[in-house]
């Protein structure tokens, strides 16, 4: 019969089931494939989670955020020594101060205390969209560096698999902004 497949499933139908599939697949920077999984740059059994604000001096989190400056970007990697995505590399500086964190970036959604760009600190967590900034979906992420005359954040760019890099809060993350969460004292 003209219009359906094999498996007796109408052409659109079948059309919008893969549509889905294909969204969601580019709804974060975490990959469904199998994640590089390699322990965090300083291996450590987690002792905290997050949910309470955590006792970790904001400077000290993000002086070590700066020591991956220059990691290559990787999609679905955790592993600084073969590259980060951007979830991977939050991974990695939660795990350096033994705190077990969400692995993949809508999993940011609910956590911490939402605070303006205005009231932003330095080691909060800024949340953006992917690349279909109407969906509201969190799919990017970042840490808060400085606050002053602009806010720039540190992440793992996945444009061009940059890496990971510093940037301001302007243009493109506008655009993409979700929110701010603050999950430190």
């Amino acid at each position: 019969m003209p219009g359906q497949n094999r498996y007796n499933i109408p052409f659109t139908l079948r059309n919008l089931i893969l549509s889905f599939i294909f969204i969601g697949l580019l709804a974060s920077c975490h990959s469904s494939k199998e994640i590089s999984s390699k322990p965090a740059s300083k291996p450590g059994i987690a002792t905290h989670a997050l949910g309470a604000p955590l006792a970790i001096n904001r400077n000290e989190f993000v002086k070590y955020a700066k020591t991956f400056l220059g990691t290559p970007y990787l999609y679905g990697s955790a592993n600084p020594q073969k590259g980060l995505d951007c979830s991977g590399f939050v991974l990695n500086v939660f795990s350096h101060f033994k705190v077990k964190a969400p692995r993949v970036t809508k999993d940011y959604t609910y956590e911490g205390k939402e605070v303006s760009i205005k009231n932003a600190k330095p080691g909060d967590i800024i949340l953006f969209t992917g690349s279909n900034h109407a969906s509201g979906i969190v799919g990017h992420m970042g840490i808060i560096t400085e606050n002053g005359s602009k806010l720039q954040f540190i992440h793992a760019a996945t444009s061009k698999n940059i890496g990971v890099i510093l940037s301001y809060f302007e243009g493109y993350y506008q655009k993409h902004f979700v929110k701010i969460i603050q999950v430190l004292e």
